[in-house]
């Protein structure tokens, strides 16, 4: 499921969090400036380097993980991660997919609703 950017200045965050307890239900939320301790960007030579920063308390652990990415002015990447936490309260399993559209510069709206030129899979068996 793709969702377009709202029409707002960049940089920002627009995040969307679906749950089952909610139907998956759409629930949106702006956040400017960006929130960045999950992902770390560095601007180098006018490239932007992305590293996705997997959860400490996901499961799998990733011992091997991909490298940092540079997007050139104008590109965007999609980068997918999957998580199975243990929830404190009864010890039942919870389930996450986190997806990150990333783009370097200012993008069209409908942008992230097609096939990213870029995608790094990350998602894993959760047993």
């Amino acid at each position: 499921m793709s969702f377009a950017l709202p029409a707002r200045a960049a940089p920002l965050t627009h995040e969307i969090d679906m749950a089952e307890a909610d139907g998956f239900e759409p629930r949106e939320r702006l956040i400017h400036p960006p929130y960045r301790s999950e992902v770390r960007l560095r601007l180098l030579d006018g490239q932007l380097r992305v590293e996705l920063l997997a959860s400490a308390w996901g499961r799998p652990r990733r011992h091997r993980r991909p490298p940092a990415v540079r997007l050139a002015h104008g590109e965007w990447l999609r980068w997918q991660i999957n998580y199975r936490f243990i929830r404190t309260t009864d010890g039942d399993w919870l389930y996450r997919l986190d997806t990150l559209n990333l783009a370097h510069g200012d993008v069209p709206a409908n942008t992230f609703l097609g096939e990213p030129p870029r995608f790094i899979d990350e998602r894993a068996l959760l047993w």
